[in-house]
């Protein structure tokens, strides 16, 4: 499975902001009679508990039967995106930008679907894919300036991608400044995320402070200055993001995650991580902007192994494993219990 979160250094891979999942024009359109919007209801369904193979199936029903709707053909992009099939997912991108070539969102999300490709592909591929991607988030941002989540992908291509594929932090520098005129917070992340894809960790975590300061109106972007946070060890900043996350979005799990690995960083609270964590796994839908299970699993060991838990906290680090074999924090904690 792809990482669930930006990565800290990634010269093709694209920012990761989750967009309103169903548009109001696509909830009120005049053309779909009741039966279909019974369908696309189902289907919002099946992609909200991470049902993604069943929505899609709905969603093709539902393309077929008005092959002129952008938002249905939009939707079906987000879903395959989620499945990681990622050719199907430019198809019905591309399919929604042809429809409506003024629709910002089309393209943010077109763009973001060739990011992916490109980050699967080879070298020359992979530069013309992100070649392509650039030119749809810049035109995403031309219609929409204040389509902050394709600014803010814009802005990590051009401070991540190389110069040969279209990138470059020249170019970013004007686009920070532009959007931070737009949005502080925003502004504050973007330079934030900008030093972490240059590795300069702390002040990445200088600029995330300032753009938590102000609180931003993206959850997604709070979010994933929790992910920065939770690689980082910074436990305060954590508490900050569950807080913050959680009034934005009540309903979103990703806080309970959060304020969790913030106590067992701290070794506080150890019941109320153990509960936190347990609650997340079972609310939290598989999504590419979601901590994964796996991510999980390892935290409920480092809390067992605070609380010197050693066959419990092998089972977690086992379990994490299992879903994740690259987990290098897993299998070193396995070798350090084994060696107690």
């Amino acid at each position: 499975m792809r990482a669930t979160f930006v990565a800290e250094v990634n010269p093709i891979k694209i920012i990761l902001f989750a967009a309103l999942l169903l548009s109001p024009a696509l909830q009120n359109s005049h053309a779909t009679t009741s039966v279909q919007r019974d369908d696309l209801n189902a289907a919002h369904q099946a992609y909200e508990s991470g049902e993604y193979a069943k929505a899609a199936q709905l969603l093709q029903s539902a393309a077929m039967q008005n092959p002129r709707d952008g938002e249905i053909h939009l939707f079906l992009a987000k879903t395959y995106y989620e499945l990681q099939q990622n050719d199907a997912a430019i198809v019905s991108a591309e399919k929604a930008v042809a429809l409506d070539p003024q629709k910002s969102l089309y393209h943010e999300w077109l763009g973001k679907a060739y990011g992916e490709k490109a980050g699967h592909a080879g070298m020359f591929s992979a530069l013309s894919l992100a070649k392509k991607a650039r030119k749809e988030f810049e035109r995403a941002v031309e219609l929409d300036e204040k389509n902050f989540s394709a600014y803010q992908a814009l802005i990590e291509f051009d401070c991540s991608a190389p110069g040969i594929a279209g990138g470059g932090e020249d170019k970013a520098r004007p686009e920070i400044a532009k959007l931070a005129a737009l949005d502080p917070a925003e502004g504050h992340y973007a330079q934030g995320n900008c030093r972490r894809q240059k590795r300069d960790f702390a002040a990445a975590a200088d600029e995330f402070t300032k753009a938590l300061e102000l609180h931003p109106k993206s959850v997604e972007l709070i979010y994933d200055i929790g992910d920065h946070a939770m690689k980082h060890d910074e436990p305060d900043m954590l508490l900050t993001v569950a807080e913050q996350g959680a009034h934005l979005a009540p309903s979103d799990p990703r806080g309970l995650f959060y304020r969790a690995v913030a106590f067992t960083l701290k070794k506080e609270r150890p019941d109320e991580s153990d509960r936190l964590l347990h609650e997340y796994l079972q609310r939290a839908p598989l999504r590419s902007t979601f901590p994964p299970p796996w991510r999980v699993h390892e935290w409920l060991g480092r809390l067992y192994e605070n609380q010197q838990k050693t066959q419990a906290a092998a089972e977690e680090f086992e379990a994490s494993l299992k879903l994740e074999p690259k987990s290098k924090y897993a299998r070193e904690a396995l070798k350090r219990l084994k060696k107690g």
